[in-house]
């Protein structure tokens, strides 16, 4: 391929430039977020593999806007195959775009460094997917080349990914856990995470936990990833920071060329439909779905072994006072709340200290409707008020909290609301743990409503695949909920 101006103008602006805003640049310049992955088959000799190689470039050039080249496919061939890697590399750079080695490096830190220097000043690739296994050290041996970039590997396309990548790690799947270390290590902006295509729901709430990172997304072609639905699920709020790899389906096939742009059309056509129908409502979610999955991404639903406030031991744990840590999250709880108060009759919110406090603020803001609150300790100056906020006696207020087990903490609660003259018929809770709290409401003549249960919460941890139904029965069992 000639080196002509236009490729020697882009060397020198990706040369100066970090290697996400150069892979910015260029998907913009040749409106595509298309990869070819040059993987060419062991059957082909290896004094072939160079120049087929090429061929693939100069036919797709005008289509992506990077190349990735799997680097098991060269070693295989040993010093011979190492050198055609070397001088693919260059060839794609004299095409003018990125490269990206598939070599999914990790190490210690030493080796990591050497890896490093192998990928990236021997062979010249501009990134390199990396295994995160080892920890953030083995990372930052490649992510200290600020001007380079690195894919960590999140949730692979693999059917085996499961084995591992989803395995629950203090309440969490491993994936996600990685999502947000990989996050963590982004300090120079030069981090990315792989996932895979095969899996759209898992890439959805990965591009949630990381909503301004590239993802690299093979499993697009031959391993029958669904391009729509993975576009849908990883897209930016750009309509972009997804770099979709194709390899066999493009890399093999009779015309290389016709066959990457059919795939930038199609992720192109995707992108579009994406805009009409808005990113978000395109992997929207059912608001009580939305309010559990964030929650135990937050990590406010844990399992374990735990002692509750009651005394009583309890294999899950519902930390909700972490709310005040993700306003998105609370808004979408102030919107299922405001919900459920919506068919009840009252004056004013009366939200119960320390947990209910932040979300019944939260809610007044969105129904506009007066707070109060009964305070947990005598005050010992001032009025010496029981009750903070103003009301009149004889009005009705539905008394709020984050969650409810037995109910003997919210009767406690709303006595000094009844002494002083308010009237008290409905309580509401964003979480029924279902273990008699509303039985003993009742007996009080007191109505419990709640925007979620425990049961709803374990069922959509198991159908998106956070936890396995073998720990839902667990809990059911251990709770007598089942």
């Amino acid at each position: 391929m000639k080196d002509g101006p236009a490729s020697r103008t882009l060397l020198i602006e990706m040369a100066s430039a970090s290697f996400f805003s150069s892979l910015t640049i260029e998907s913009r310049r040749a409106d595509s977020l298309l990869c070819v992955g040059l993987d060419p088959s062991l059957d082909i000799p290896t004094a072939d593999v160079l120049p087929r190689m090429r061929a693939v470039i100069d036919a797709t050039a005008p289509f992506v806007c990077a190349y990735k080249p799997n680097s098991a496919f060269f070693e295989a061939r040993g010093l011979e195959g190492w050198g055609a890697l070397s001088q693919l590399i260059s060839y794609a750079h004299e095409a003018g775009r990125l490269v990206v080695l598939d070599a999914k490096r990790g190490d210690i830190s030493s080796s990591a460094e050497a890896y490093a220097r192998a990928c990236f000043d021997v062979l010249g690739a501009d990134a390199v997917t990396v295994n995160p296994l080892l920890g953030g050290d083995s990372v930052e041996s490649f992510a200290c080349r600020a001007d380079k970039g690195l894919f960590v590997l999140c949730h692979t396309s693999n059917p085996g990914a499961r084995d591992l990548q989803e395995q629950i790690v203090g309440g969490r799947p491993l994936f996600e856990l990685v999502a947000e270390m990989a996050r963590g290590w982004n300090s120079r902006g030069n981090i990315g995470l792989v996932v895979g295509a095969t899996y759209p729901e898992t890439l959805g709430r990965v591009r949630d936990l990381s909503p301004d990172m590239w993802i690299l997304l093979p499993g697009v072609g031959t391993q029958g990833g669904d391009l729509e639905a993975s576009l849908a699920a990883g897209m930016d709020a750009e309509r972009g920071g997804v770099l979709v790899n194709v390899s066999r389906a493009i890399c093999r096939a009779e015309d290389p060329g016709a066959a990457a742009r059919e795939y930038r059309d199609k992720i192109n056509a995707a992108r579009r439909a994406g805009a009409r129908a808005g990113l978000r409502a395109a992997r929207s979610l059912p608001l009580v779905d939305e309010i559990a999955l964030g929650l135990h991404a937050l990590g406010a639903v844990r399992f374990g072994d735990f002692t509750l406030k009651s005394g009583k031991k309890s294999p899950v744990y519902i930390d909700l006072r972490l709310l005040v840590s993700d306003p998105g999250l609370m808004a979408a709880v102030a919107r299922a709340l405001a919900g459920v108060m919506s068919g009840l009759q009252y004056d004013r919110i009366a939200a119960i200290p320390y947990g209910g406090l932040p979300i019944g603020q939260a809610v007044a803001l969105f129904t506009g409707k007066p707070l109060l609150y009964p305070r947990r300790e005598v005050k010992e100056h001032g009025t010496k008020k029981l009750i903070e906020g103003a009301f009149v006696p004889g009005e009705t207020v539905v008394v709020l909290d984050d969650l409810i087990t037995t109910g003997g903490s919210k009767i406690e609660a709303l006595t000094p609301l009844q002494d002083a003259g308010l009237k008290v018929e409905d309580v509401v809770v964003l979480v029924d743990r279902e273990q008699g709290g509303a039985a003993e409401l009742a007996w009080k003549g007191i109505a419990l409503h709640a925007a979620l249960t425990l049961s709803q919460i374990l069922d959509c941890l198991v159908r998106h695949g956070r936890i396995d139904a073998a720990v839902r029965a667990d809990v059911h069992a251990a709770l007598g909920t089942d």
